[in-house]
Parts: structure tokens; sequence; C-alpha cells
């Protein structure tokens, strides 16, 4: 019987050590496994902050085209779409004065065709309009606060259906209308015509600028129990460091802190990050 009770607690003794061994692996183990990160760097630049203001096309010009008196369209020379030049023949309508040619006072596409041959024409509804689409207006509308970012003889960029343009502006309203905003005009030129009237437009204006800071891509930023930090790759080393936000927009955001130009800092992988833990920094895929 002592031989059982003996043999049986060396048995117990063997499993317990054997298992505190295989603790003790595994804490190794977890201690020397690094985790995957990807790193963009801190830089020292000026940051713009940008409000975007949205509006739409028009023509930058258009001329409505009047018939000469009531009477019936005995000859029509142009479609929706056609291209005029000046004094081009346009129409004939028979007035009670007799048959009157109708030409053009302006130069562009024909837009908003009303008349048809052999039909009536109204001294007082446009026949046609003439647009110019050479270069377009943008319409904007924007509060009190935002009226200040706009400078007659400024430039700033469009977007226009996924389209960067140069936009200037040419017009900045003095009163509200009836909706309580005020109303801004931009052109931009359309040498490719790819600009229609109605297209939403996008104008970017500088909102706010932070003088000569410290720049860390937005996504690096990481917001624990109210305070803002970032992971600095040091040494295969994630450490964690505390920095203030001045200011943020999508791609980069403005900060003070413990941290300079030239470190690394964590940009993807952060949810399993800690202070201290060891990290291997992903090498950039070469896309040339």
């Amino acid at each position: 019987m002592r031989k059982i009770l003996i043999m049986t607690a060396a048995i117990l003794l063997i499993s317990l050590l054997a298992a505190c061994n295989q603790e003790e692996e595994n804490d190794d183990e977890q201690e020397e496994q690094e985790t995957a990160v990807e790193t963009g760097e801190v830089t020292q630049d000026n940051l713009v902050i940008e409000k975007s203001v949205y509006g739409r096309t028009q023509p930058d010009s258009s001329t409505p085209v009047m018939a000469p008196g009531p009477g019936e369209v005995t000859e029509l020379e142009v479609e929706n779409g056609d291209t005029v030049e000046e004094d081009d023949h346009l129409a004939t309508v028979r007035t009670a004065a007799g048959s009157q040619r109708v030409t053009a006072s302006a130069s562009g596409e024909i837009a908003s065709l009303n008349v048809e041959e052999n039909a009536m024409a109204s001294e007082s509804d446009p026949m046609m309009v003439i647009a110019d689409f050479s270069s377009m207006t943008i319409n904007l509308t924007v509060s009190s606060d935002a009226l200040n970012l706009f400078t007659t003889g400024d430039t700033h960029t469009a977007v226009i259906d996924d389209e960067e343009y140069e936009a200037e502006i040419t017009s900045v309203g003095s009163m509200p209308d009836d909706t309580g905003l005020y109303p801004v005009e931009a052109t931009v030129e359309n040498t490719d015509d790819a600009i229609v009237s109605g297209m939403v437009a996008v104008v970017n204006v500088p909102e706010n600028r932070v003088e000569d800071t410290l720049l860390v891509p937005t996504e690096a930023v990481v917001t624990e129990s109210g305070e803002s930090i970032v992971y600095v790759v040091e040494d295969n080393q994630a450490v964690q460091k505390s920095i203030n936000v001045q200011a943020s927009q999508s791609a980069q955001t403005a900060v003070t802190g413990d941290i300079e130009e030239g470190d690394q800092v964590v940009v993807n992988g952060l949810l399993t990050l800690s202070d201290g833990m060891n990290v291997t920094v992903a090498e950039e895929e070469d896309n040339s």
C-alpha cells in the first residue's frame, strides 16, 4: 500500500513539473511572438483644413432667341445640340409684316428648342436658347459663417464627376436669398466638353490652417479613456506615446507630443497592440 502511495505521489509530481514547464514554454512563446504592423512617417509641415461646398453647374452665358413677332415657323434650320456661330440663319417666321429671318445673336450651342416647323411661335416666349458651354458657372449657396472664405478672383479646386478643375470665384453675394443663404458663383473652363448643365460640383475652400506642425496619418491616432495616443515603433517594439490633437482631416492630423519628425507610427494592426509589445513592420508592396 505504501509503495502505491509513493508511486502515485511521484506521478503527480512529474505531471505537475511537466505542466509548469509547458506553461513556461507558452509564456516564452507569447513573449517572443511578434505582431505584424504597418507604419507611416511623422512629418512636419502645414495642415490645411478644407470645407467642401456643394453646387450645380450651368452654362456661363445663355442667350434667348425671340421671334420677331407672332407667326408661323416656315423654316427651322437647327436642332437641339447644334453648334451655331453669330449671324447664322436659325429660322424663318411668317408674321403679319411678312417672312422674317431669325439669326443667331451669339455663338454657342442650341438648347431648349421650343418651336417646330409649321407651328406657331409666340413673341413672349423664347424660340430657343443659345448656350455657351465653353466655360461653366458653379452656383453655390453658403451660410454667413462661411461667406468670409470666398473672395472674388480667388481660385479653388472644384471636383465635378470625379475630375478636378480650377474654379475662379466670380461673384460673392452680399444679400441672402429666400433660404437665408448667400449666393456665390465660380467659373470653370470646359475645354473638353465633359461638363454639362446640372452636374453636382464640390468646391473645396481652405477653412483652417495650422502652421509648421507635426503631422501623423489620421489612422494612427487612437483614443483610449479620453486620451489620444499613437504607437511609435522603437527597436521592434510598439511604444505608446500620448499626443494632443490640434486639428484633423481625413488623411493627416496635426499633433503635439513626445514624438519627432521621422518617427514611424503604427497605422495598421492597432487593435491588438499594447505598450511594449514586440512588432514586426510589414514591408510596403512594390506596385511599380
